[in-house]
């Protein structure tokens, strides 16, 4: 067995095996996965009909699947991270490509200029692939899985670029195809170590993604798109561990939608689900960058605000309380206006989180028993009453 069989060989067992896991995958959504699998698929097709026969038509077939692979997993890689997957000119050199290969196979054959124009391709692509990587890699996620990916994709490229180079101007040659030169067997050496490489680079990307959303989903309340109360909880934690540091301040209001049972009763629960969300896009688009906006309850909502006093948390949250019941909540059967109510209290340095909710809710009932649509403040047994208001 020749050195350039046993790398075949290696290369279609290490694509099947990609293919498989990425497979697996699919019930995921995630973008670009079905692309990365299918040139898997593809690259394993490839490299076993290589390995069964290396005539003409099966060697000008091998490499019109390894180029058309190669821009499959660079349009994968580009709705992975959100752009727009093709780019017009690409098909037009893929064609041109094509008509090459024919050209230099049954008109003029010449293994040489093959080599250098699917490999020109292919770098061109693993180049591709590598700045798409470190452009668009998301924020906040760990670096490894991207960074690895970036490394391979690059390596494979200046590989096959210098493949290109070498029998583009005649640095290089071959009589056949995959003759088991010195130089040659490098060269599919390398390619074929780089390619299992990206192949697990693609697996851990997907991966990472899944992760993300399930972060997401144990962060994010799926229905209004805010903090849920695990999460609340966990960043009213650090930020009053913040405040007691810094001697900051540092109050929170919690927000009780007025009257929501018969929201649901009387225009049906999808009615109050677009009711909720409504009001969390409000207060989320209404505070400050530095506020944190949570749903804590089926309708309560409660918001934390950093280096702020109770009275000026007060005159926030309602204005907060003003915005929520001049807006409509669009719906099919009825357009809906809802009110809220609120509680609002500081933290103090001696202070428990749960003991500085506890009298936030109870502030909030309190303001529900005084009439609803208000905010309350503790301990002062009173309605905030703006200075607007009081003039």
């Amino acid at each position: 067995m020749s050195i350039s069989t046993a790398l075949l060989g290696i290369a279609a067992l290490s694509c099947l095996m990609s293919a498989a896991v990425l497979g697996s995958l699919f019930q995921s959504k995630i973008p670009g996965v079905h692309q990365w699998s299918v040139a898997s698929g593809l690259l394993a097709v490839t490299a076993t009909l290589l390995l069964l026969q290396r005539s003409d038509v099966v060697v000008l077939a091998g490499s019109a699947l390894l180029v058309g692979a190669a821009l499959l997993a660079l349009h994968g890689f580009r709705q992975f991270f959100h752009q727009r997957p093709s780019i017009t000119w690409e098909y037009g050199a893929i064609v041109a490509i094509l008509a090459g290969l024919v050209y230099w196979t049954y008109i003029s054959p010449d293994v040489n200029a093959r080599a250098a124009v699917v490999s020109g391709f292919i770098a061109y692509v693993r180049f591709g692939i590598g700045w798409l990587v470190q452009r668009y890699r998301p924020a906040g996620r760990p670096k490894y899985s991207y960074h690895f990916v970036t490394v391979a994709a690059v390596l494979g490229a200046i590989v096959h670029a210098v493949r290109c180079v070498a029998y583009a101007f005649g640095l290089a040659h071959e009589t056949t195809f995959l003759e088991a030169t010195p130089i040659n067997v490098a060269f599919v050496g390398l390619a074929t170590l780089t390619l299992p490489c990206l192949s697990l680079g693609m697996v851990m990307l997907a991966h990472d993604r899944l992760a993300e959303q399930m972060e997401r989903l144990a962060t994010i309340d799926d229905l209004t798109g805010v903090l849920g109360r695990r999460a609340f909880i966990a960043r009213a934690e650090a930020l009053f561990d913040v405040a007691k540091a810094e001697k900051s301040k540092l109050s929170i209001a919690i927000l009780d939608i007025d009257h929501f049972k018969s929201i649901n009763d009387g225009f049906g629960h999808a009615a109050g689900d677009r009711a909720l969300a409504h009001i969390a896009s409000l207060l989320s688009r209404e505070t400050r960058q530095t506020d944190v906006v949570g749903r804590i309850g089926g309708e309560e909502f409660a918001l934390l605000l950093p280096r702020t006093g109770k009275e000026e948390a007060a005159y926030v949250t309602d204005r907060l309380r003003g915005i929520v019941s001049t807006s409509v909540s669009r719906d099919p059967t009825a357009d809906l206006v809802c009110t809220v109510s609120a509680g609002v209290e500081e933290f103090d340095a001696c202070d428990s989180l749960a003991s500085v909710m506890a009298r936030a809710d109870a502030a909030l009932y309190a303001a529900k028993a005084d009439g609803r649509n208000r905010v309350m403040l503790v301990g002062e047994n009173r309605q905030f009453q703006p200075v607007e208001a009081s003039a």
